[in-house]
């Protein structure tokens, strides 16, 4: 409850800000859709979890090519391997699901090649404010202010943006921590034992709703 509060009360700051602004030469946008994740240096491997995202942004264009965009969004990531057919004593984790819930705060840098395509790149700022690990069946207990991942994770960003229809654009991004979210030491059933760094690792993909757009007429 205290994360939902949270994101409710940014996304209504940030469309405030955005409806403030529409007036100027700023774009307001809304974007939904979902990710899909894993965290580099779990012992599992593949984009297997699926986590929502969704977010409010404001854009200034400096011109017809270039433009900044601030977004406002909630995103969740994590890892997931499900239950082995086949058990292999090698592996450490053989059924696990994590899920970490992000504020975020990306900056983004766009260029627009012939008033089509937009790439962007950027970072962004993301706060914990929740999480869910479930590792052998067993849930973990922990919260924001008790557990082994940092608080904070700052992303990389590239973007690539295509219009679909007058204001619907379909956005995709990747993403990957710059800085590690948790080292963890793990050890399999034959005794060893090893530690590594952990990563988020995230590809993005949803529809976004630019709605101060001026939607160009074809001839």
């Amino acid at each position: 409850m205290k994360h939902r509060l949270l994101l409710g009360i940014l996304l209504f700051g940030s469309v405030s800000i955005v409806q403030q602004l529409r007036a100027q030469a700023f774009l307001g946008a809304l974007a939904f859709g979902g990710n899909l994740t894993q965290v580099d240096g779990d012992e599992i491997y593949g984009f297997s979890k699926f986590g929502f995202n969704m977010g409010v942004s404001t854009m200034y264009p400096f011109n017809k090519k270039w433009a900044l965009s601030i977004e406002a969004s909630y995103s969740q990531k994590g890892s997931y391997e499900k239950y082995p057919t086949v058990p292999d004593p090698t592996k450490s984790l053989p059924y696990y699901d994590l899920r970490l819930s992000y504020l975020e705060v990306p900056l983004i840098l766009f260029f627009t090649d012939k008033e089509f395509l937009s790439v962007g790149a950027g970072f962004s700022w993301g706060r914990l404010v929740g999480i869910k690990e479930i590792e052998w069946g067993n849930t973990i207990h922990s919260s924001t202010t008790n557990s082994p991942y940092s608080n904070d994770d700052f992303n990389a960003i590239i973007n690539v943006r295509v219009p679909v229809y007058k204001r619907f654009k379909i956005d995709f991004r990747y993403a990957y921590s710059l800085t590690k979210i948790r080292t963890r030491t793990y050890t399999n059933i034959t005794g060893d034992s090893w530690s590594r760094d952990q990563f988020n690792n995230i590809i993005t993909l949803r529809v976004v709703y630019v709605f101060n757009e001026k939607i160009k007429e074809k001839k």
